[in-house]
């Protein structure tokens, strides 16, 4: 159920930059790369690409016909992610669709100075991928994932389903930016609160993070996004409700697979957009020209399956603001 929208506010080079103005060559075969850090058979990623191949068509582009989209899944290989990416650049495509943050830092870390289009990518101008939000004024630009003021709206969510939480758990990956999520739950907190950060990078560690709070009563946990908490979600999953761990997660697929909360941004809708700027850069527009955006639909998704399991009641109130509830 989908009620809500929120307006945000829009916000050695291996390769060289194309020459020629390809918006007036309109017969040409045109190639776009789309990197992934997911596995191919994500069921999520993959509704996310059709997203944005029908997006693609509806602006004209018809893969096959006038232009050849080439697909590189990495999953939470690290190795595989830059060869993946190597790969991409070496094939001089027109546009680079870069479908998350670990997707864009291997392309950047490559050097390639191609037109570059992203999606679900955390903190942009933090991380050197452009010069400002309103005018990235380089090869790269797309639609960032949610600010980090956004880690107040979930301890909310916390203190709302599960007013008794004690021992609030962030969980993120070494290469997230765990730490500025953390900083705006900090200022929220309320006296006597326990905030526990893990930076994981492997699955024992997710495991051994996750028994850490649970290792006393009244726990709860918030899981970042990444491959990592991608690939391993069932597990997680099923560790939170096993240690009774009410779990919030940004994206829906989360509480889809059983978390008891996800608000965050809707992914489908970003790719979607992102398609919107790969037929602008095909058309002849610079990135560095086009604004890096911000989400305008958030969700948020409650798993009443998880709440029975776990012993808690959601609230009416809380009922009532869900775009989607899981029974």
């Amino acid at each position: 159920m989908r009620r809500r929208e929120f307006l945000a506010i829009a916000g050695g080079a291996a390769v060289a930059w194309p020459l020629t103005a390809r918006g007036q060559d309109s017969e040409r075969l045109r190639r776009v790369g789309v990197l992934i850090a997911v596995n191919e058979d994500n069921a999520d990623a993959r509704a996310r690409v059709q997203a944005f191949q029908q997006q693609l068509k509806e602006l004209g582009w018809i893969d096959g016909r006038n232009i050849r989209i080439e697909y590189r899944w990495s999953g939470s290989s690290a190795e595989l992610l830059r060869a993946s990416a190597a790969e991409l650049v070496a094939m001089r495509p027109d546009a680079i669709f870069a479908g998350n943050t670990a997707a864009l830092e291997a392309l950047h870390q490559s050097g390639a100075v191609l037109p570059i289009v992203f999606a679900q990518v955390a903190d942009p101008l933090a991380r050197g991928y452009v010069a400002s939000i309103a005018r990235p004024g380089r090869h790269i630009t797309g639609f960032a994932n949610h600010e980090h003021a956004i880690a107040a709206k979930w301890l909310e969510l916390i203190r709302e389903v599960a007013p008794a939480t004690a021992r609030l758990g962030i969980l993120f990956e070494s290469a997230n930016d765990g730490q500025k999520y953390q900083a705006e739950i900090a200022k929220g907190m309320p006296p006597g609160m326990i905030l526990l950060s893990s930076a994981v990078r492997t699955r024992s560690e997710l495991d051994d993070a996750i028994k850490q709070v649970a290792a006393q009563p009244n726990g709860a946990l918030i899981v970042l996004s990444g491959p990592l908490t991608a690939v391993h979600r069932e597990a997680i999953i099923s560790s939170a409700v096993s240690y009774r761990l009410p779990l919030i997660h940004p994206y829906q697929y989360f509480s889809a697979a059983g978390g008891l909360i996800s608000y965050g941004p809707d992914l489908v809708d970003q790719y979607r957009r992102a398609a919107g700027y790969v037929d602008r850069v095909l058309k002849g527009e610079k990135p560095g020209d086009l604004p890096v955006q911000f989400p305008t639909k958030y969700i948020l998704a409650i798993n009443l399956k998880t709440a029975k399991a776990l012993g808690i009641t959601v609230p009416p109130t809380l009922l009532a603001r869900a775009d989607e509830v899981i029974e």
